[in-house]
C-alpha cells in the first residue's frame, strides 16, 4: 500500500481548519471560508491521489492510542474498496457542497463559525469511515452527533432550530444507548472490538451463541436506528431542516444519515437471519411511511427530508435482504442526486429570500432555468428513470426483494411509485405554471458560485449508475449480481437483461406516480387533496401525529418518572433522610452541650461519678 501517510492528512486536514477558524480566523469570514473549502479539497484531491496509487486496495495503519493495563486500544485506519468508495463520496461531494455554500452563507452573521462547524462534521465522518475497531468508530459516531447538534442549530436564536438541534441530539442518543450495549455485548463474547478479528472469529461462534449473537447484532442496528433516522426513531430528520440548506445536503442526504447504512455494510458479518429479518422490515416500512408523509407535506426541504427517510429505508431494507452491495450501491448514487435535490432547494429559497412552501412558488421553471433543469434530474433519478444512476441502484435493490421477500418487493414497488408522485408534485408546483407570490414572479437565477455545484452533481446523477461502482461493490459484499458488460451500453441495458421483471416493474411504478401527479398537481393553485380527502390529507400533513403520540406517551413518562424522582430526593432523601440525620446530630449536640456547664461542682460530681462506675465495672468484673 503507497503513500500510507496520505490517510492521516486525509482525517486531519478538516480538523485543522476547524481549529484554524476557531483559534484564528472567526473576525476573517473570508479567510474562514478559504480554509475550510481548502481543506475539503485537498482531503478530495488526496483521496483521488491515493485511490490512484493504490487502486482498490485493502490495509490498515494503526497506531497504539492508550493502554490500561495489559488492554491496549489501537488508532487504526482501515483502508479497503468500502472505505475508500465511502472516501470519495464524503469529499467529492463534501467539497462540492463547501463550495457552494460560500454563496448561500454569504453576510450571515455566524459565517467563520458555520465553516468550522462544517470542517469539523467532515473531520468526524471521515473519522467513521476510516475507522477499523467499534472503540474508534463510536468516537467519531459521537463526534458525528456533536458536529449535527452545532449545525442544525447554527441559528440557535431561532427557537425551531434550537429545539431542533436539541432533538435530533437526543432521539440520536437513544439510538447510541444500544449502540453501546451491542460494543460492549461484543466485547465481553470475543474479547475484541477489532473489524478484522471479528470477522475471523464471529461467524463461527454464531451457533454455539444462539439468540445471543442475533441480540448483539440488532443492539448494534440500533445505532442504526438513530443515525439513519429509522422508525420508530425517525422523527428527528425532517425537524432538522430548520439547519441551513447546505447543512441539510451534507448531513442530511449525503453523509451522515448514510453513517448507519455503511455501518451495517461494515460490519454485515455480524447479523444472523432472524436479525436481519428485523433489519429488512423495518427499513421497508420506514420507506414507506415516509413515502407516504412526504404526499402532503408543503415546504419543500421536508418533502426532500421525507424522501430522504424513504431512501434510507431502501437501503436498510436490501441490506437486510442480504445485499449489503446494493445498499452501498444506492447509497452512492443517493448522494450525489439527493445533495443536487437540497441545493437545487437551496437555490430556490435564496432567489425567493427564503420561502420554503411550495404553493407560494410557482412559474419558477421559466425565471431559474439552470436551477429547473438541474432539479428535474434529481428528481428523474431519484424517482428512478432510465437511464440515470437511481434507476440502476433502485432495480438491484428491487431485484434482490423479488428474489428472496415478495412481500417486500411489492412494498418497494409501491415505494417507487410514491416517491415519483410526490416529487413530481414538487416539480409542477414549484417549477411550473405562474408565481403565485411576488418573491416567486420575480425570483432571478443563483450565482455561478452556486450554480456550478449544482451542474457537477447533475452530471454524476446521470452516469453515477454506469460508472463501474457495481463490480467494486460485487467483489466485496454479496448481493449484487450481474454480468456487469464492460460496454457502455452493455451496463445500460444489463438490468432488463438480469432482472426484467423488477426492472419493468420500477419503470411502470415511476410512470404511474408521475401520471398521477400530472393529473393532481398541473396547473392548479392549492392542492386538491385538501377537499378530496381532508382526513387522509391532514393525517399525513401532520406527519401521522407521531410527535404528538411520543409527547403522550414517551415525554410524559419521562416527566412523570422525573417528578417523582425528584418529589423521592426533595421528601425521602433530603426531607427525611437527611432530616433525621441533621435532627439527631444537633439533639446530640444539644445533649453534650449540657456537660459543658463551667460549674466546678458539676465536673467533680461527674468525674466521681464515672471513678464510682469504673470501680464497681472493673471490681464487680
Amino acid at each position: 500500500m503507497k503513500f500510507e501517510g496520505l490517510l492521516w492528512w486525509i482525517l486531519l486536514l478538516p480538523l485543522a481548519a476547524a481549529v484554524g477558524i476557531t483559534l484564528r480566523t472567526l473576525k476573517d469570514p473570508r479567510r474562514s471560508a478559504t480554509l475550510s473549502i481548502g481543506a475539503a479539497l485537498a482531503s478530495f484531491a488526496l483521496t483521488l491521489l491515493f485511490w490512484m496509487a493504490n487502486g482498490w486496495t485493502t490495509g490498515q495503519v494503526s497506531v497504539t492510542w492508550w493502554k490500561i493495563g495489559t488492554w491496549t486500544a489501537t488508532f487504526d485506519l482501515r483502508v479497503d474498496p468500502l472505505s475508500l468508495l465511502m472516501l470519495l463520496v464524503v469529499t467529492g461531494v463534501g467539497s462540492a457542497i463547501h463550495v457552494y455554500s460560500v454563496g448561500y452563507m454569504r453576510g450571515d452573521p455566524g459565517y467563520s463559525r458555520y465553516f468550522a462547524c462544517l470542517s469539523l462534521f467532515m473531520f468526524s465522518m471521515l473519522g467513521i469511515v476510516l475507522a477499523g475497531n467499534f472503540l474508534q468508530m463510536f468516537v467519531f459516531w459521537e463526534l458525528v452527533g456533536v458536529s449535527s447538534y452545532l449545525l442544525i442549530g447554527h441559528w440557535f436564536e431561532r427557537p425551531a432550530a434550537a429545539d431542533a438541534a436539541q432533538k435530533a441530539f437526543l432521539t440520536n442518543r437513544l439510538g447510541d444507548l444500544g449502540f453501546l450495549a451491542g460494543i460492549l455485548l461484543l466485547h465481553g463474547l470475543t474479547g475484541t472490538l477489532q473489524f478484522d478479528r471479528l470477522e475471523e472469529t464471529w461467524p463461527g461462534m454464531i451457533p454455539a451463541l444462539g439468540p445471543v449473537a442475533t441480540v448483539a447484532g440488532l443492539l448494534v442496528f440500533c445505532g442504526v436506528v438513530g443515525k439513519s433516522a429509522q422508525f420508530p426513531l425517525h422523527v428527528w430528520l425532517p425537524d432538522a431542516m430548520e439547519g441551513p440548506t447546505p447543512v441539510s445536503a451534507l448531513i442530511h442526504a449525503a453523509t451522515m444519515v448514510a453513517a448507519g447504512v455503511y455501518l451495517l455494510c461494515r460490519v454485515f458479518f455480524l447479523f444472523t437471519p432472524d436479525a436481519l429479518m428485523v433489519v429488512a422490515w423495518t427499513g421497508g416500512l420506514t420507506a414507506l411511511l415516509a413515502a407516504a408523509i412526504a404526499t402532503q407535506q408543503n415546504d419543500i426541504k421536508r418533502i426532500l427530508a421525507y424522501s430522504t427517510l424513504s431512501q434510507l429505508g431502501y437501503m436498510v431494507m436490501g441490506v437486510g435482504l442480504g445485499a449489503p452491495a446494493a445498499g452501498m450501491f444506492h447509497l452512492v448514487t443517493h448522494a450525489f442526486f439527493k445533495a443536487l435535490l437540497f441545493l437545487g432547494a437551496g437555490s430556490v429559497i435564496c432567489a425567493l429570500h427564503h420561502e420554503q412552501n411550495i404553493w407560494r412558488m410557482g412559474g419558477l421553471a421559466r425565471r431559474m432555468p439552470v436551477t429547473f433543469w438541474t432539479f428535474l434530474v434529481g428528481t428523474l433519478a431519484l424517482a428512478g428513470a432510465w437511464p440515470l444512476s437511481g434507476f440502476f441502484s433502485k432495480d438491484a435493490l428491487l431485484a434482490a426483494a423479488w428474489e428472496r421477500n415478495l412481500p417486500l418487493f411489492a412494498l418497494g414497488l409501491g415505494v417507487a411509485g410514491l416517491t415519483s408522485f410526490y416529487m413530481f408534485r414538487l416539480v409542477w408546483v414549484a417549477f411550473g405554471g405562474t408565481g403565485r407570490s411576488e418573491s416567486a414572479a420575480h425570483a432571478e437565477e443563483s450565482p455561478q458560485g452556486m450554480l456550478w455545484p449544482l451542474r457537477v452533481l447533475a452530471a454524476l446523477s446521470v452516469v453515477a449508475g454506469v460508472l463501474g461502482i457495481q463490480p467494486v461493490l460485487q467483489g466485496i459484499l454479496p448481493g449484487l449480481e450481474g454480468t456487469h458488460g464492460a460496454g457502455w451500453w452493455a451496463r445500460l441495458r444489463e438490468p432488463f437483461h438480469h432482472a426484467p421483471l423488477p426492472a419493468a416493474g420500477g419503470l411502470v411504478a415511476m410512470g404511474l406516480g408521475l401520471a398521477l401527479a400530472w393529473k393532481c398537481y398541473a396547473g392548479v393553485a392549492e392542492d386538491p387533496w385538501v377537499e378530496r380527502w381532508p382526513a387522509l390529507s391532514r393525517w399525513l400533513r401532520n406527519r401521522l401525529y407521531f410527535d404528538e403520540l411520543y409527547a403522550q406517551t414517551v415525554i410524559w413518562f419521562h416527566e412523570a418518572w422525573a417528578s417523582f424522582a425528584a418529589g423521592v430526593e426533595r421528601w425521602v432523601l433530603n426531607g427525611l433522610c437527611l432530616g433525621l440525620i441533621r435532627g439527631g446530630t444537633d439533639l446530640l449536640g444539644q445533649s453534650l452541650r449540657l456537660l459543658q456547664s463551667g460549674n466546678l461542682q458539676t465536673y467533680a460530681l461527674v468525674f466521681g461519678a464515672g471513678v464510682a462506675l469504673l470501680l464497681w465495672w472493673v471490681l464487680g468484673g
